[in-house]
């Protein structure tokens, strides 16, 4: 960083960066500036997303509502330690390790003042929507409001893995988890494998689908009562079935699946339209729970991460450098059944 280009000196950094559907790669762009109640944080571990691969080859639908455009700089699930502070900022913070919010309300309306912020109209989310520049890149600034401090028993791993965790477990919060409370977890990807972990945590038997059994052998891993394909599913009354996938399919089958009076949870999007039947909904007194992000559970997600109560690391599979982003991105992924890939952009 502050490498010279011609004459002058110009403070910069490597990030990656999608200019078109299916063309990215590392790019030098300006260090970025604390501005008035921001903070600039030395990035540490990243994870890979299904919503990067989505803004990546051009499928995000935020690209065709106008949302985020090209360039882009994604990356919205991170750890890192805090270098510099702008003005009215707690000294306090530099140098302490972090993680922080994706949603960035206005701050302004009823929603953001109602503790609803990552729902705003009007936000931003890190890397994803609204153009603020994401965490894969040396340095990211961001408003100091959406820090949360990561204590010393949280690794890097784990500390870029509380967004992630912070959806898991709205998840199993909205299935209400608990013990004597059967769950079904559809997607054995990484939002499901942590609401598996989550769900487990609470006592709850905790069953998992995947379409192909060679997806599963993680989620046996993990403890739980079931892994399952969709055909040697067993018709058990399910308290509550989570949506973790991208198929279009799938939350139709899950409102088939779950017992009268019961919680169907959507938690995964699917590129096109999902149809449901909304008499099944009332007719069977089904309560239907969508999650959009992970921001009213990032706390409660480090506190079991401290303290052991949930280990998130059997998740990762590999850590690249930002030179492997593009073919992450693409589908070149390491071998295995970890479906996690974290990047140091140090590296």
């Amino acid at each position: 960083m502050g490498r010279g280009h011609g004459d002058t000196a110009v403070a910069s950094m490597r990030a990656f960066v999608v200019s078109a559907p299916g063309v990215a790669g590392v790019a030098e762009v300006p260090d970025p500036v604390a501005g008035p109640g921001q903070v600039v944080v030395d990035v540490e571990r990243v994870g890979v997303c299904g919503t990067d691969v989505e803004l990546f080859t051009g499928e995000m639908a935020y690209l065709h509502q106008g949302h985020a455009s090209y360039p882009l700089r994604p990356g919205h699930e991170w750890c890192g330690v805090v270098s510099a502070a702008g003005d009215g900022v707690d000294p306090g913070w530099l140098g302490r390790r972090v993680t922080g919010d994706t949603m960035l309300g206005c701050g302004r309306c009823h929603r953001c003042r109602s503790g609803r912020q990552h729902v705003c109209a009007d936000r931003y989310e890190i890397g994803v929507r609204g153009g603020w520049p994401g965490a894969l890149a040396e340095q990211l600034a961001v408003p100091v409001t959406s820090l949360h401090a990561l204590p010393a028993t949280v690794s890097r791993t784990a500390g870029a893995m509380v967004e992630p965790g912070g959806n898991a477990l709205r998840a199993v919060e909205a299935a209400v988890a608990a013990p004597g409370r059967r769950i079904l977890i559809w997607g054995p990807g990484t939002i499901g494998l942590l609401a598996a972990r989550f769900a487990l945590a609470r006592g709850a038997e905790v069953h998992v689908v995947g379409q192909r059994g060679q997806d599963l052998g993680l989620a046996r891993e993990l403890g739980v009562t079931g892994a399952w394909t969709p055909p040697t599913l067993p018709a058990l009354p399910y308290d509550a079935v989570v949506d973790a996938t991208n198929a279009a399919e799938v939350p139709a089958v899950a409102l088939d699946l779950v017992e009268p009076g019961g919680r169907v949870v959507y938690i995964g999007l699917a590129g096109s339209p999902s149809l449901v039947d909304t008499r099944e909904l009332a007719l069977r007194d089904v309560t239907a729970v969508g999650i959009l992000g992970a921001s009213p559970a990032l706390r409660a997600t480090i506190e079991l991460y401290a303290s052991g109560g949930v280990d998130p690391e059997p998740l990762v599979a590999a850590t690249v450098g930002l030179d492997e982003v593009a073919g992450v991105l693409a589908g070149r992924r390491p071998a295995g059944p970890r479906p996690k890939v974290h990047v140091d952009p140090r590296i």
